[in-house]
């Protein structure tokens, strides 16, 4: 069983961070909305390991509430 890395692992962290905003730009919220979305579920089968998915999920929604 793997498990979530949560360690900085970007060279340039700061490039994808503009990357991320820049493919919202222009877009409705609805829109952005499907964006993520889409990453997200790309994302996680790039992973391909639904506990590593389960535990990027409940470690996101505790930032959240």
């Amino acid at each position: 069983m793997a498990s979530l890395v949560t360690t900085a692992r970007f060279a340039n962290p700061d490039d994808v961070y503009q990357a991320l905003i820049d493919s919202h730009r222009d877009l409705t919220p609805d829109q952005s909305a499907t964006l993520n979305a889409k990453l997200i579920l790309l994302l996680a089968n790039h992973i391909g390991d639904s506990e590593v998915v389960a535990e990027a999920l409940a470690i996101a929604r505790k930032g959240v509430l």
